[in-house]
């Protein structure tokens, strides 16, 4: 099911994580359904969207600058992160931005 995350009125922040798999992904799943019902757990998390492929594309929306970096620090994230950059990605880069302003329609 795709689902466009509700956000509130800005000023939020965001992460996107952007990814190449390598071939290796044992555990992958698995880590990476702990590890969203870890993040959506913790204080500050707002919603997530993704889009899997060749590419894969995560944004996940936090209250603050604060929050983010109190869940990059998460002992089970510094674990994910570390698998992911030995194991499970060929590639990936992290931004975190601020969102000054958004606009949504739905039919």
């Amino acid at each position: 099911m795709f689902e466009i995350a509700k956000t509130p009125e800005p000023l939020y922040c965001a992460v996107i994580f952007t990814t190449i798999k390598s071939s290796d992904l044992e555990g992958y799943q698995e880590t990476s359904e702990r590890i969203l019902k870890l993040a959506e757990q913790e204080k500050g998390f707002l919603g997530i969207e993704s889009a899997r492929g060749e590419l894969n594309l995560s944004v996940t929306y936090w209250e603050s600058l604060e929050d983010i970096s109190r869940w990059k620090n998460h002992a089970a994230h510094l674990a994910a992160q570390q698998k992911g950059l030995e194991v499970w990605y060929k590639a990936f880069a992290t931004r975190v931005c601020k969102v000054g302003g958004d606009r949504f329609f739905e039919r």
